[in-house]
């Protein structure tokens, strides 16, 4: 009888942002490993849902006392007698390239274009992840076919193993048979969910809806983040019809009150929140970039990112048109089904495992 094997996950930390709730998603699925999650920062939101064998916090108050983890993080994969390591961001992976033993598989999951990271603009942070790399190769898995190939690109080295693993929806948690509210309302509900910080691009749609501002339309912001007193500032200063909302729970249980789900995003690895729209029947209007291209193809309408006007323009149209709403929210949710279900993660994750574990 085969002996279980151990892998250990490691993360900056387990705030709600997409790798986190990504990898607690994984780890119930893993039912067939014994999982260790090791976190570097005090911050936990998934307080007794993270399915684990043992989960560890390095407690590391600045990433100046990083080297200071190195052994820490060597004495942990010793003593649970780690078969697998599997990295999420940047800091992370730059603790495991120099802590994992050389006979220990290495995976790393790259989560965006890191070209758009503002950590990578460092000379510094693209040194160490270029020599961290070459000092010791390791699997790369990314989370789109343009991420894949701008990770090595960017950084000019040569691959070692590489794939694309698309990120994932759970549809049995995001999913909905109902329509898109079947009866008009008198207001056209619009949703955009994130963190209130700069690659989520607020400022745009804050600007886009002060065009909008005779229409019977309405954006609601979910999310918190470092630019809410900005943000703010400028709703108040345009008078466009924009609410932020905050933080939510659980969004599956409102998305049925609105029309459309609209994001500005200025880069995305692979979009989590747009994948929930999409299972969710939700028609899209989303930025023109690479990666929701990739991941929306023909069922989203698009918008220039360097003319408001343009998005403007594009939800006039939409709201006229209820038939094009509908069928863009089902074919929205036939592309999750066919492509972006959690079984098809899990699947790729296996064999990128199996291949890793009996190389």
């Amino acid at each position: 009888m085969n002996q279980r094997k151990t892998i250990l996950h490691i993360i900056n930390n387990l705030g709600r942002g997409g790798a986190e709730t990504m990898l607690v998603s994984v780890l119930h699925e893993l039912k067939e490993y014994d999982n260790i999650v090791v976190y570097l920062s005090d911050e936990n939101k998934f307080e007794g849902k993270i399915d684990c064998t043992k989960i560890y916090c390095l407690k590391l108050r600045s990433v100046y006392f990083l080297p200071f983890k190195f052994f820490e993080l060597r004495k942990i994969i010793k003593e649970n007698a780690v078969d697998l390591v599997h990295t999420h961001l940047f800091w992370p992976t730059l603790l495991a390239r120099f802590s994992t033993p050389k006979q220990t598989p290495l995976i790393t999951t790259i989560h965006t274009y890191i070209n758009f990271v503002p950590d990578y603009k460092k000379w510094v942070i693209r040194f160490l992840d270029r020599f961290s790399y070459q000092l010791r190769n390791n699997i790369i898995v990314v989370v789109s076919d343009g991420a894949l190939k701008q990770y090595f690109d960017f950084l000019k080295i040569k691959p070692y193993k590489a794939y694309r693993l698309y990120t994932f929806v759970d549809i049995n948690v995001f999913s909905s048979d109902q329509k898109i509210k079947p009866q008009p309302q008198e207001v056209f509900k619009v949703f955009t969910t994130g963190t209130l910080r700069y690659p989520k691009n607020h400022e745009y749609l804050i600007r886009a809806f002060a065009k909008l501002k005779d229409e019977n339309i309405e954006l609601h912001i979910f999310g918190e983040g470092p630019q809410r007193k900005e943000l703010e500032a400028l709703i108040q200063q345009t008078g466009a019809k924009i609410v932020l909302k905050g933080d939510v729970s659980s969004m599956q249980h409102l998305i049925n009150e609105y029309d459309l789900y609209v994001m500005a995003s200025v880069f995305e690895g692979f979009s989590l929140s747009v994948l929930e729209a999409m299972a969710m029947r939700m028609p899209l209007l989303v930025s023109d970039i690479p990666s929701f291209k990739e991941q929306c193809s023909d069922v989203a309408i698009y918008f220039d990112l360097n003319n408001v006007d343009d998005f403007a323009d594009k939800i006039k149209k939409l709201i006229s048109d209820k038939s094009l709403l509908d069928k863009m929210g089902e074919t929205s949710k036939k592309r999750v089904v066919e492509n972006f279900t959690l079984q098809h993660h899990m699947a790729g994750l296996r064999s990128i495992y199996n291949e890793a574990l009996n190389k």
